[in-house]
């Protein structure tokens, strides 16, 4: 009899439940809006302008190319898709945003 490999880093569905949930059991709360503005990393290699007629642009320190495109939001996922056909998820968080490993706060924050 075969057995089948488990993934250790796999998660069950009652740890993706935990993980949607908060601490308390209540659903998390995320953006389910566009968040029109200006995002920057706290080390500020990493701007993301998003305009309100669903577009973007983006800069990172040390890339002569802007990415620039379109977006759109589904749930607690923001998904950029870039001019050269490139999809960047980003998660729509409370008061901040997680794209590429980086945290994104609002500009002037």
């Amino acid at each position: 009899m075969l057995k089948r490999a488990v993934d250790p880093h796999a998660l069950d569905a009652t740890a993706l439940l935990k993980r949607a949930m908060g601490p308390t059991g209540k659903p998390a709360k995320v953006k389910t809006t566009a968040p029109v503005g200006v995002w920057l990393s706290e080390d500020g290699t990493v701007r993301l302008d998003i305009f309100d007629d669903g577009t973007y642009d983006g800069q990172v320190a040390g890339r002569k190319r802007h990415a620039h495109g379109t977006y759109y939001i589904d749930g607690a996922t923001m998904t950029l898709s870039d001019d050269s056909g490139l999809y960047t998820p980003v998660a729509l968080g409370e008061g901040g945003l997680e794209m590429a490993g980086y945290h994104l706060s609002p500009a002037g924050c």
